[in-house]
């Protein structure tokens, strides 16, 4: 049966409003996204301070061309990547190159004045604009077929607690940064509400079990799969949380404020939780656009599990003649392809929801960085890798452009996503339109 609402479709069986996000996205109950629709997702990640130009970018261009070192983790998948070489971040200003590569990154327009300091440039405030991911979700929420609970989600690994322009890449519009949420906990608690602290925990599960058992009368097999692979994953958080809860300590946890950050030596976890909250967020249709930010710009992560004790921006700024530093950045950036492959293939292993296909094939990755090298701080060359069949780009490819602006690529994401904006950012880098060789 289907059901014209939400609220028919409680009505009806006699259901808690509880039951509801762990079963509106399934094609079954009718009043899902239509299922005619294809739901196409971004995803953008980010990781700092630059690459090793020489284990980094390929040789060749075109559909013949070898993944470097720094890549190689994404082998699998060459065939759905893009990687595009010679897009720059023209945006210049006040601020550092390190600021002005965070915070114009997504948004390709200047910093506001303020009185943040970096290097030895002029002080700086916030992006004077939205980012491209806001600008995508503000579209894609004020249309009803494309409208879902979150519109985006701003996951984090590592952010520092403090906020200035070296650790925002997401803006809502001028002067409106967003922090990303870095604790899968509280994460999992934003996605899934229902629960106040660790200490008093109400299952999920537990309060809506009689509904779901109504649920079940209404779906296809393939929906009741899709419903206990979900109901599986929230027991499993439910579990690491209660664990955590019910842990016990010889010296009592201090009451911290709200917001402090995972440690330096957990990345590791942190990284594949958040990815797996991530992925379970985009199949449940609770958001269509997402980030992904790894550390932040000038970020000092020491990455002692690749038997790594320097901190990754004090490595960054040695020359290149340096080779166990070059060395120790190659591992470094290889770990974020790491991470990025372990996505890729979460996505790829999920089914869509409506039985065709899988995530990856409605979902396009986009990891950058904001700097093109840190020893030399250059905004040329900005590190950019698309994977997945979302956009609906030419995948399988190698580009080299000649120092095009940056605001053009946001552009064509967008356009890739449905929404034909002519300029995006500062418009004096909008001129010459989309790249029209990505399609």
């Amino acid at each position: 049966m289907r059901y014209q609402s939400r609220r028919q479709f409680l009505k009806k069986l006699g259901l808690s409003s509880a039951v509801l996000p762990l079963v509106s996205h399934l094609p079954s109950l009718g009043f899902a996204a239509d299922a005619g629709i294809r739901k196409k997702r971004m995803i953008v990640m980010f990781s700092p301070n630059g690459i090793v130009p020489k284990t980094y970018w390929p040789d060749e261009t075109g559909d013949k061309f070898e993944l470097k070192e720094i890549m190689q983790p994404l082998k699998k998948y060459q065939d759905q990547m893009l990687v595009i070489k010679g897009v720059a971040d023209r945006v210049r200003g006040d601020g550092d190159s390190h600021m002005r590569g965070m915070s114009c990154l997504l948004t390709g327009i200047e910093l506001l004045p303020g009185n943040i300091q970096g290097g030895s440039h002029t002080p700086a405030g916030w992006a004077s604009g939205l980012s491209i991911d806001q600008e995508l979700k503000r579209f894609l929420q004020s249309n009803k077929e494309t409208r879902t609970r979150f519109g985006s989600l701003e996951f984090g690994v590592n952010v520092p607690h403090r906020a200035d322009p070296w650790t925002r890449m997401v803006y809502a519009g001028p002067n409106k940064p967003v922090a990303p949420i870095d604790d899968p906990y509280l994460m999992f608690e934003k996605i899934y509400g229902q629960m106040k602290d660790r200490k008093s925990l109400a299952s999920i599960l537990d309060d809506v079990r009689e509904d779901l058992k109504k649920v079940r009368s209404q779906l296809s097999s393939s929906d009741k799969q899709l419903l206990e692979e979900h109901e599986s994953y929230v027991r499993q958080m439910e579990q690491e949380l209660k664990a955590s809860a019910e842990q016990k300590l010889a010296v009592k946890v201090p009451v911290q404020e709200v917001g402090i950050k995972n440690d330096n030596d957990h990345m590791p976890v942190t990284s594949k939780m958040q990815i797996d909250l991530m992925v379970n967020s985009l199949a449940n249709d609770m958001a269509r656009v997402a980030t992904l930010q790894y550390t932040n710009s000038v970020g000092q992560a020491r990455m002692k599990w690749l038997g790594i004790d320097d901190g990754h921006h004090s490595l960054s700024h040695k020359p290149d003649s340096d080779e166990d530093s070059q060395e120790k950045l190659t591992k470094i950036n290889k770990w974020f392809c790491e991470q990025l492959a372990y996505l890729v293939e979460k996505l790829d292993s999920t089914p869509e929801p409506n039985g065709e296909g899988t995530l990856l094939d409605n979902t396009t990755v986009v990891w950058t960085n904001e700097l093109g090298k840190g020893n030399s701080h250059t905004l040329n060359d900005v590190p950019l890798v698309l994977v997945g069949k979302g956009l609906d780009f030419k995948m399988g490819r190698s580009l080299q452009f000649k120092n095009i602006p940056h605001n053009r690529l946001l552009m064509s994401l967008a356009h890739g996503m449905g929404h034909h904006i002519e300029t995006f950012g500062k418009p004096d880098f909008c001129g010459d339109g989309i790249i029209s060789e990505l399609t």
